[in-house]
C-alpha cells in the first residue's frame, strides 16, 4: 500500500528545489494527521515531514519554570528553523533538534536529508517573512474551537503524557499565546481548512465531520466541475463566502454524509488526477483519512480523505502544474 502511494505523483525534472508545504494551526488542530495523509498521497519515501515542535527551546519542566509556552516565538529556536528550511530548500542536509512529546524532553539531534516533498507542520510556521516565503503552498487548519479543544484534550492525555489537571491548568496561558502568535498566521495561508460537526450531532468529534475549504485568491485554480457532478446531494457544495476580513472567497464544503460508493468515486477521480497517469490502474488506492479516536483506535473519515487528496491536488498545481481533469 505505501509502496504504491510512493509512485503516484510525477516530479518534473526541471524542478531545482524540493516542494515545500506548510501546515500551521493551533494545538490539537489536526496538523500531524493531515500531514500523514498528504505524505501517503505524495509517497512516503519521497516525503519528509518535519514537526516544528522539534525547535522548542526548553523541555516541559523548564518551560513551566520560565512561564513560557511553545505558542510563543520566544520559546522556540525560530532562527535555527529559518536556517534549516533554507538549507533543505537548497538540497542540503541538516542536524535537526528532536523534542519528545511523550515526556516533554529534548533528545539528541538527528541527521536529516531533504526529499522531493517537505511538509513543515507546527504552530509558528508562518511567523516570519523568511518562513512565509519558503512554501509552495500554505495551509492553515482552523477547526471549530470546541472541536479543537476536545481533540487537544484527547491527544494530550493519551499520547502527550499529561494529566487531566495539567491540561486544564495550561489552557488559559496557551490560549493567550495562541491569540497573539498562532491565530494571526491564518491571514497568510493560501487555504484554510475548517472541520465542524453536523448540526444534528454538535458533540461529534470524529467521523462523520463536515469540512469547509476556504480558497484564497493566492491558491491556484483547479476545475472542480467533475467532482461536483460526481457528488450526491449533501456531498460536496461550493459557495461564495466571506473571509474573516470581509473579503469574498470561494468555499468548498465536504459533508460527512458522503460515504460508500459516492465517496469512493470522488476519491478515485482525485487519485487519477494526482497520479497523472503514472500509477498502475490495477493496483488499489491507499486508504486515506486515518485518525485516532478517543480510545486510540484508528478510524477513517471520508471528509478527511477527500481533503487530503484535494490539498495534494492544489499543491501539485501550485508547484508543478500537473493538474489533469
Amino acid at each position: 500500500m505505501v509502496g504504491a502511494a510512493a509512485k503516484t505523483v510525477p516530479m518534473q525534472q526541471t524542478r531545482k528545489h524540493p516542494v515545500i508545504i506548510g501546515i500551521v494551526g493551533d494545538s490539537g488542530a489536526g496538523k500531524s494527521t493531515m500531514a500523514a495523509g498528504l505524505a501517503e498521497v505524495l509517497g512516503i519515501e519521497r516525503t519528509l515531514i518535519i514537526c516544528m515542535d522539534d525547535y522548542i527551546k526548553h523541555d516541559r519542566r523548564r518551560r513551566a519554570e520560565l512561564g513560557v509556552t511553545a505558542h510563543n516565538p520566544a520559546g522556540n529556536h525560530i532562527d535555527i528553523l529559518e536556517q534549516h528550511v533554507g538549507l533543505l530548500r537548497d538540497g542540503q542536509p541538516i542536524l535537526k533538534p528532536v523534542y519528545n512529546h511523550q515526556g516533554g524532553t529534548l533528545e539528541p539531534p538527528e541527521y536529516v536529508v531533504p526529499r522531493q516533498f517537505i511538509i513543515l507542520e507546527g504552530l509558528l510556521g508562518y511567523s516570519t517573512p523568511s518562513l512565509r516565503d519558503a512554501y509552495d503552498l500554505k495551509i492553515f487548519l482552523d477547526p471549530r474551537e470546541q472541536l479543537r479543544l476536545r481533540w487537544k484534550f484527547q491527544r494530550d492525555t493519551t499520547q502527550g503524557g499529561y494529566t487531566v489537571e495539567q491540561v486544564m491548568a495550561s489552557l488559559d496561558r496557551l490560549n493567550r499565546d495562541s491569540v497573539s502568535n498562532v491565530l494571526p498566521q491564518r491571514g497568510y495561508a493560501d487555504l484554510v481548512v475548517n472541520f465542524y460537526p453536523p448540526d444534528d450531532k454538535p458533540d461529534e468529534i470524529a467521523s462523520p465531520l463536515n469540512v469547509r475549504h476556504l480558497l484564497r485568491p493566492t491558491l491556484p485554480q483547479i476545475d472542480l466541475t467533475t467532482l461536483l457532478e460526481l457528488s450526491p446531494p449533501r456531498g460536496l457544495e461550493m459557495e461564495l463566502a466571506r473571509d474573516v476580513d470581509g473579503r469574498p472567497a470561494d468555499a468548498l464544503h465536504i459533508y460527512g454524509e458522503i460515504v460508500g460508493a459516492d465517496s469512493a468515486a470522488i476519491e478515485a477521480h482525485l487519485w487519477r488526477s494526482v497520479a497523472n497517469g503514472s500509477r498502475d490502474p490495477s493496483q488499489p488506492f491507499p486508504r486515506l483519512g486515518a485518525f485516532c479516536d478517543g480510545r486510540s483506535t484508528v478510524q477513517h473519515s471520508p471528509s478527511l480523505a477527500l481533503s487530503q487528496l484535494l490539498l495534494t491536488q492544489y499543491l501539485l498545481t501550485a508547484a508543478l502544474g500537473t493538474y489533469a481533469n
